[in-house]
């Protein structure tokens, strides 16, 4: 006959249950722990110990190092997501503080293996972002983003980008060729904001504040309609007087 279970009542798997408390055990070790200790610990008896050791092993769960178990890179895999996601969760909770101080939308963005990352972005539905229309990775030229973090390279790797994303306008008003993008480039101070008007939409303006974090290169950003010009220098002001508490809080999270 099968089993009766009550409503509402979950079926736990005790072999799923004593895998976790061997695993929560081994990871209470830093140094790794022997089977006995674990079996103990985790209030199992060894040759059933034994035996969820050995498959949480083949998973690579766990890694038998000299004669104690350690956890292994798929447990790491596991801890490392939860802790991406609490980072990208901080993010996007900080941009959206900082949308509402500056009252325009706000994104955060860095510069991450030759390629231009939009890592989050916060708007309002009374204050939407700038559609992505065509590829920020592929217009850094275009956009006050692309063209606060080309800033912040040295010419070799901006030469490399502009070998795999060439300057090309997209709307009558981005930068022409490669000569005037890399004047502007230069002529900006280090920590100056990089301002482009309809570049790479029209009826959008937007502004971009460098920002350092140990070797990451990244920047701030906000968006406004065109006939919001007028707020645009105090957005700025405002956004950069707030980028060091920022920083505080995203200083650990920027290389997600």
């Amino acid at each position: 006959m099968s089993p009766v279970h009550n409503a509402g009542v979950p079926t736990l798997i005790a072999s799923v249950q004593r895998a976790l408390r061997l695993l929560e055990a081994a990871g209470s070790h830093g140094g790794g722990a022997p089977a006995k200790q674990l079996a103990r610990e985790a209030g199992l008896p060894l040759p059933t110990a034994y035996h969820l050791l050995r498959t949480l092993t083949y998973e690579g769960y766990l890694r038998r190092v000299r004669g104690v178990f350690v956890l292994g890179e798929a447990a790491e895999r596991l801890a490392g997501g939860g802790l991406q996601q609490k980072r990208r969760s901080m993010i996007l909770d900080s941009l959206a503080h900082f949308r509402d101080t500056v009252g325009a939308p706000v994104y955060f963005a860095v510069y991450r293996e030759g390629e231009i990352e939009v890592v989050g972005v916060s708007d309002t539905p009374a204050s939407p972002a700038c559609e992505e229309w065509a590829d920020f990775r592929e217009t850094g030229h275009a956009h006050a983003i692309g063209q606060c973090l080309l800033g912040q390279l040295d010419e070799k790797t901006r030469k490399e980008y502009y070998d795999r994303h060439p300057v090309e306008a997209i709307t009558p008003y981005t930068v022409r060729d490669l000569r005037s993008l890399e004047n502007r480039i230069g002529a900006l101070g280090r920590m100056q904001p990089v301002i482009e008007r309809q570049e790479y939409a029209l009826g959008t303006i937007c502004a971009a504040i460098p920002m350092t974090a140990g070797d990451t290169v990244a920047t701030m950003a906000i968006s406004l309609p065109l006939h919001q010009e007028d707020r645009l220098r105090y957005v700025v002001n405002r956004l950069q007087s707030e980028v060091g508490a920022l920083l505080s809080t995203l200083s650990f999270s920027i290389s997600i």
